[in-house]
Parts: structure tokens; C-alpha cells; sequence
């Protein structure tokens, strides 16, 4: 088959033809027809792959993994009719039990195939890399036994010690900051800005720096020469390389390594000629599912090693990778991904415009296929979904060509490809499937309490009949909106018989070692604004005490553990706060040592399993301390538990399908609600300040002016990768960072909304919450620009709720 003809279908007798005489099974090509034509066109596309690159772009719901695991069986035992090499196919997802589902899926197809269930391997792509870099430490500078893996975040004690190390060696630079946009020298006001450099900004621009340059390949010397083109008066760049460096030295010091070290110390291994060859001549292709979130370096790493081991070139970044995308290259690459789903963009370093990219190239030398056929969802949900898509679009394009963003060129937030249904006769079983009522509802209630007696109202009404047959869920933008929803609907549910599953009690599970650290460092070290502040954020977290300007009270520690009688009197939630911290320094001189966690966990709240986890780490901890029985001791241990992740939260279950089993309303974050669908998907408070919300600077870090560090330097490290004719300034580079954000929200409202199968309902209340750890304090909210244009577009969706009050 041609490169010119590539996206055009094979022929039957084309691809009998192409199958070896020599093969022992008489049987395998009819095998391999059967699978290929149980496939839709654009996976047949996939399918009928045999070298080059390939680039597929697949809307929600078109079967990718399937289409996926197909083509990878095919592929496979085209291999093993060419050749006698032991060559594998590498196949390389996200997560990993996205790994596993397509790992099962090839094994199911090879097995049709009257094949053995070898030839590839599924990874993630960390453990790719973990896997070169482990076969040659000598290369790879890693030598596993002697390293702890860690995720770095903004309150891991290594980006903590790398502010502290910066301040203490940039002094200068550091009092600029200080001083912000103007400063009477109030000592107070001194001690405010101080805790909040040193808690919350400069960790944020260390974290968000680290991961971007890192993930790049940026080392701190580069991004320092990058900062010498720019001329912002707080040198933002040139801070963030400091951070970088400090942190970087702290790795080294200590044998920590993060996630893109895997991914370094993996191209460091291909950059030796003979390793190189070594590793491309274990490989015939790499298939790359989730391409949209893949960051430079990963992309790299694909195509070195996708490429022939004749033609491989350990310099190729991707721009010179994409150069040899032509109708001759080596590059056995096959990348399916949709960058219309592209929704970790703007808190991690994947960046979609690396698969457009890649799709461009393909498309220029006709090796873009695409995957438009989605049999998920009912049509009308289809209609809604392609509607957002388009309505965005337009009034983004209205907006630049009304001046209203005149500094840079905005990216439109989607790819224009839409949703199609699937053709009669379609392989899937219940493709398309009739809708459940309209398909579509749309919902104005008068508050979010009114919000939440609609909901339980249709849930008990689509889970009447016989609920376990169908699966819902609820789709919550942050964690306290899921947090609220579960306890209000924990008694219908009850009384129903429907089971609830809130994903986000596991989350909070999974902090329980973090949040005893962070109380016990205040016990140990009260005077500690760090600590302090670290306890106060724990008992916000828990809802224990009310939200409150925290870097005013951790400032002066002593003033608000224990207020003099000159003092100012205190406020209630004040009050309520300095009455817990004095509880928990009582505790530590009442209680004996190895009841302290179980204490914590206990003042915290806990549920009954986060109460089991806290056993457990109380458990760990107390062995590991039995010869050193101390409070030094214990947080030691603890320190090491929760830098080295070597803890895990007690689980009654496993994989992702507990998310989505029949007869469970699940209530769960847009995020992580990605790669998923129900029967039935409930997207309550679709209000404007959350989607596509307002990019806005913390009040307690306005002092440095209309902008936030870490946005303006992830922004400017963008524009540079991208090859950008010059660095934007703190405006323009603010002004990229909003148009980011708002594509980004937008694009998890399409994500979210492509869920459902039968039925998608949404709301937006007239009154909600400003912020949703005061959601009792209910105010005028705007709706979602999108939800008026849905209600106009589709008026047969838009529900009558006087009507609905008479059914009742």
C-alpha cells in the first residue's frame, strides 16, 4: 500500500495478497480480516497500518483503545508473517490502568488470531523509561537500589528547603519582592508578605518552573539566558532558574530523582550510539494512545525509539523529528489522541500543540487519519457536544476580530472535527443508544438547594425500575462541590437503596500521612509560621475551622496561640482556630507518643476509612520508631513516608470499573471523570466563576502586582519552546495565560458533557455559592456562557420546573 493511498482502505484481495505464503496458520489472514472489518473506517485506518507515521485524531466516544488493541494484533502478526526477529511492538497510554485495559484487549485480539499473546508490551510512559534506564545504569546515571522516586508539589519539603536556600543566598532579589509595587514598611504588613513569599509564591513558581523546564529539557543555566531577554522588574525568570537550581542540587545531594528524571536518564541512554541501536532493534513500531497530553521530552523518547535503527538520530528534538516525517521516513510512529480533550495543559507540562503538530505533518503528506464515528452517546447528545464546540469557536474568533485581544494570536480552544454517529450495521452493540426522556435537560434552579432536590428527584426516578441496570454519575468541577453533594444525598440514597460513591473520599484518603505530618510539625514546632500555617491549611482542608486569611495569623504565632491583654480583640473564626492549635499542643504534653496519630486523626474527622488508614500509618510508623521511640523520630518517619510516596491508603477495591458500575450514583471530579462514561451523567453548578472561571490573583498576593509568578514564567517558557520570535512581557505573557485557562475549562465542559450515553443533565442555579467552602453563603451567579446558548439552541431541552413541582 502506498504512502499516497494510506487513508484510503484496503482492499480485501490487496490485503491477502500482502500475507505470506510461509504461514504455519492456513487460517490467519481470514482471521485478520474478520477483525479488521469489525472495525469502523477510521479504526480500520489504524488497522491497515504498516509503516511511518501515522497520526490519528479521535473525537470521545470513537472507540480508540479498541481500535487501538485491533491494530496492534494486526500489526503483530504481520510481523511474525515478515520476519523471524524477536522485534515487539511497544505500546505506550497515560495511566496505568489505562495500560491494563489495553493490554487485555491486544491479548483477546492476538487470541482470535490463533497467536500467542506476545510481541509488545504496554507501558506508561515513566515506565518506559524506567525500563531503558534500568538495562543500562552505567548510561543512565541511575542506579535503582540507591534512589528514591518522589512527586514534587508545592508543599513537598525539597521546594520548601529550595525557597529557603534561594532567600538565603539572593537577598537582594528577594527584598524586591518584598517590596512589590509599594511598601511603607509597616512591620505587620513585612511579616504577612514574608509568609506569603515564602509559603505560597515562591513554591508555586518553583513547582510550576521545575515541572516545565524539566519536561523540556530546559536546564536551569538555559533558563537563565532565556531570562537575559526579558526586562520585568521582579526578573521572574531568572528567580525561577535560581529555585531550579537550588532544588536540582537538593535532588542530587540526597539520591532523590522525580518523574522527568526517568525520562532523562532514558535519553541519556540514547544518546550512546550502540544503546541506541540496542533498544531500536527490540522495537518494529510504538503505538502512542492519549498523544494530546505527552510533553516534549516524552515525545522525544518515542521517536528515537520508533525510529529505524538505521536511521535513528540522538539529537532529534521534535522539531527535527517532525522534519523527517515525510513520505519516506523511518519513523514507525503511530500517536491517536483528540487535542479537543486536552484538559491538563495549564497544571502540568503537557501541552497539546505538539499533536497538532504532529497531525499537521501527517496531514501534509496524507497520514492523518481520522477517527469521527462515535457510538457512545444518544444523537442529542452528540448535537449538544458539536454545538459547544462550534459556539466556543465563534465567539472566540468574534472576540479577536472585535480587538478585544490585540497582543498575541489566540489559538482557537478546539480542533475543528465533529462528532459523527455511527453507520447502520455498526459493530458496537447498542450504538447510538435511544435517549432516556430528551436526552438533553436543562435546568435553572433557583439555588443550589433547589439544584439538589431536582437531582434527587430524577435519580430516583431513572434508578426506580430496576437500578441495576444502568449507571450515573455526578460531575463536579472541584473536590467540595462533590463533598457537599455526598452528604446531602447520603440519606436518599439510603432510603432508596442506591449506591453512593463519592471518588473523592479515596483522594482525601490518600492525604491522611501529609495532613498528620502537617500537624505534628506544629505540635513539635509551634512558634513555626511554616508549621503553623501548614496545621491551619489541614483544619481548612477539613472544614474544622472556617476560611480565613491564614498568613495573617501564622505570622505572629505566639500573639494568636496566646494573645496578651493589650492585644486586639480576636474574631470568631479566629478564635475558633487559636481554640484547635492549643487543643492539639495539649494533646502533645497529655497523650503519650504512639496515640498521637490516632488522636489527629480523630480531631480531623475522619470517616471510617480514612480512620483504617490512620491505623495503619500509626501501625508503620510505630515500628519503624521502636528502637527511637521520639517526636523526632516519628516525623522522620513520616517525613520519609510522604517525600517517597511509599504509602498507600486502605482499599476495599480495585481498578477503575468500581467508578462505574451499574446501580452506583458516582460523584466525581470532570478530571478524573476523563476516559470514563455512564447511562446517565448529572452536570450540576455550571456557573461562570468555574467555567470558564476568572483567572484572578490571590488577594493575600496582590502587593506584587496584577499577574501571579508561576503563570507569567510557564507562559514565557512556552512561548520560547515554541520558537516564538520573542519572549512576551509580564502583560502579554499574563494575557496567554488567561487565553489558556479559559480553552482549557472550556474543553473539560466538552469532555464532560461527552460522558453520558442516554442522558446528560445540567443546571446552573440563579444563586450559589462564591466560593464553595462557604456554601452557605449563596449570592447571584452567571451561568456558563455556553448553557444560555444551549438553552436557545435546543428549546425542547429546556425543562419547565413549575411543571415539574405539580408532578412531584
Amino acid at each position: 500500500m502506498s504512502d499516497y493511498n494510506f487513508t484510503v482502505p484496503v482492499a480485501q484481495e490487496s490485503l491477502n495478497s500482502e500475507l505470506s505464503e510461509r504461514s504455519p496458520l492456513p487460517s490467519l489472514r481470514e482471521k485478520i480480516l474478520t477483525i479488521r472489518n469489525g472495525l469502523r473506517p477510521g479504526q480500520q485506518q489504524m488497522a491497515d497500518w504498516q509503516s511511518g507515521p501515522l497520526a490519528i485524531s479521535a473525537v470521545p466516544g470513537a472507540g480508540k483503545s479498541t481500535g487501538m488493541a485491533a491494530a496492534a494484533a494486526i500489526a503483530i502478526a504481520r510481523q511474525y508473517e515478515r520476519s523471524s526477529s524477536r522485534r515487539h511492538l511497544v505500546v505506550v497510554t497515560f495511566t496505568r490502568s489505562a495500560a491494563a485495559n489495553i493490554k487485555a484487549k491486544i491479548r483477546k485480539d492476538l487470541k482470535k488470531l490463533s497467536l500467542p499473546q506476545m510481541g509488545f508490551f504496554v507501558y506508561t510512559l515513566h515506565g518506559l523509561a524506567l525500563n531503558i534506564a534500568s538495562r543500562h545504569p552505567d548510561l543512565s546515571g541511575l542506579q535503582l537500589e540507591n534512589v528514591t522516586l518522589i512527586t514534587p508539589t508545592q508543599s513537598h519539603r525539597f521546594i520548601r528547603t529550595a525557597v529557603e536556600q534561594w532567600i538565603a543566598n539572593n537577598p537582594g532579589r528577594y527584598l524586591r519582592l518584598l517590596e512589590g509595587h509599594q511598601f511603607d514598611g509597616e512591620e505587620t504588613e513585612r511579616l504577612r508578605r514574608q509568609s506569603v513569599l515564602r509559603t505560597e509564591v515562591l513554591p508555586e513558581l518553583a513547582n510550576t518552573v521545575i515541572h516545565e523546564a524539566k519536561s523540556s529539557g530546559i536546564s536551569p543555566e538555559l533558563l537563565r539566558e532565556w531570562s537575559k531577554q526579558t526586562t520585568d522588574e521582579y526578573a521572574i525568570l531568572s528567580v525561577a532558574a535560581g529555585l531550579y537550581e537550588q532544588y536540582q542540587n537538593l535532588m542530587r545531594s540526597r539520591d532523590f530523582i522525580d518523574y522527568d528524571d526517568m525520562i532523562l536518564a532514558a535519553l541519556r541512554v540514547l544518546e550512546n550510539d550502540s544503546a541506541r541501536r540496542y533498544e531500536q532493534n527490540q522495537v518494529f513500531a510504538v503505538f502512542e494512545d492519549e498523544a494530546q497530553d505527552s510533553s516534549p521530552l516524552q515525545t522525544q523518547l518515542l521517536e528515537i525509539l520508533a525510529s529505524d535503527s538505521g536511521h535513528g538520530d540522538k539529537s532529534s528534538l521534535l522539531t527535527d523529528a517532525m522534519n523527517r516525517v515525510s513520505p519516506h521516513s523511518a519513523l514507525n510512529l503511530v500517536r491517536v489522541g483528540d487535542p479537543n480533550q486536552a484538559i491538563n495543559s495549564t497544571f502540568t507540562p503537557a501541552d497539546p500543540i505538539y499533536f497538532r503538530q504532529f497531525c499537521e505533518e501527517c496531514d501534509r503528506i496524507e497520514r492523518l487519519a481520522t477517527m469521527d464515528q462515535a457510538g457512545r452517546s444518544t444523537r442529542i447528545i452528540i448535537e449538544a457536544a458539536n454545538f459547544t464546540l462550534k459556539w466556543i469557536n465563534s465567539q472566540w474568533l468574534a472576540k479577536t476580530n472585535n480587538g478585544q485581544q490585540t497582543t498575541y494570536k489566540p489559538q482557537l480552544p478546539f480542533r475543528l472535527q465533529t462528532i459523527r454517529p455511527v453507520d447502520v450495521g455498526d459493530p458496537q452493540t447498542n450504538a447510538n443508544p435511544a435517549p432516556v426522556g430528551r436526552g438533553l435537560e436543562l435546568y435553572t434552579p433557583r439555588d443550589i438547594h433547589h439544584t439538589l432536590e431536582l437531582l434527587s428527584q430524577r435519580v430516583i426516578e431513572l434508578f426506580g425500575e430496576d437500578p441495576t441496570q444502568n449507571s450515573a454519575a455526578i460531575l463536579v468541577r472541584e473536590n467540595r462541590q462533590g463533598r457537599w453533594l455526598a452528604e446531602a444525598l447520603s440519606t436518599v440514597c439510603k432510603e432508596y437503596k442506591i449506591i453512593l460513591y463519592d471518588v473523592g473520599e479515596r483522594d482525601r484518603r490518600s492525604h491522611v500521612p501529609q495532613e498528620i505530618l502537617a500537624l505534628l510539625q506544629f505540635c513539635d514546632r509551634p512558634h513555626s509560621p511554616d508549621y503553623l500555617k501548614a496545621a491551619l491549611e489541614a483544619s481548612v482542608q477539613r472544614q474544622l475551622i472556617p476560611t480565613q486569611d491564614l498568613n495573617a495569623l501564622a505570622s505572629l504565632p505566639e500573639e494568636f496561640l496566646y494573645p496578651g491583654p493589650l492585644a486586639a480583640p480576636q474574631s470568631e473564626p479566629v478564635q475558633k482556630a487559636a481554640r484547635l492549635c492549643r487543643s492539639l499542643l495539649r494533646a502533645r504534653l497529655e497523650l503519650p507518643l504512639y496515640q498521637l496519630i490516632s488522636f489527629l486523626a480523630l480531631t480531623l474527622n475522619y470517616d471510617q476509612a480514612e480512620l483504617a488508614t490512620a491505623d495503619k500509618l500509626a501501625e508503620r510508623v510505630n515500628q519503624q520508631i521502636a528502637s527511637n521511640s521520639s517526636m523526632g523520630g516519628m516525623l522522620s518517619a513520616l517525613s520519609e513516608i510522604v517525600s517517597s510516596e511509599r504509602f498507600e491508603p486502605v482499599e476495599t477495591e480495585d481498578s477503575e470499573e468500581r467508578y462505574t458500575r451499574s446501580g452506583q450514583l458516582t460523584i466525581i471530579t470532570m478530571h478524573k471523570a476523563k476516559g470514563l462514561d455512564w447511562d446517565y451523567v448529572f452536570l450540576p453548578f455550571l456557573h461562570e466563576n468555574l467555567i470558564p472561571g476568572r483567572f484572578w490573583v490571590p488577594p493575600q498576593s496582590q502587593f506584587l502586582g496584577d499577574f501571579t509568578l508561576s503563570e507569567v514564567a510557564r507562559a514565557q517558557i512556552r512561548a520560547t519552546l515554541h520558537e516564538e520570535s520573542t519572549i512576551p512581557d509580564v502583560s502579554q505573557a499574563w494575557e496567554v495565560a488567561k487565553h489558556l485557562k479559559t480553552s482549557e475549562e472550556y474543553r473539560l465542559l466538552y469532555v464532560a458533557m461527552t460522558r453520558a450515553k442516554r442522558l446528560v443533565w445540567m443546571s446552573a442555579a440563579q444563586k450559589a455559592p462564591f466560593t464553595w467552602s462557604k456554601p452557605e453563603n449563596l449570592q447571584e451567579q452567571a451561568p456558563c456562557p455556553v448553557f444560555p446558548a444551549l438553552k436557545h439552541q435546543f428549546p425542547e431541552c429546556v425543562m419547565n420546573l413549575a411543571a415539574l413541582i405539580k408532578q412531584a
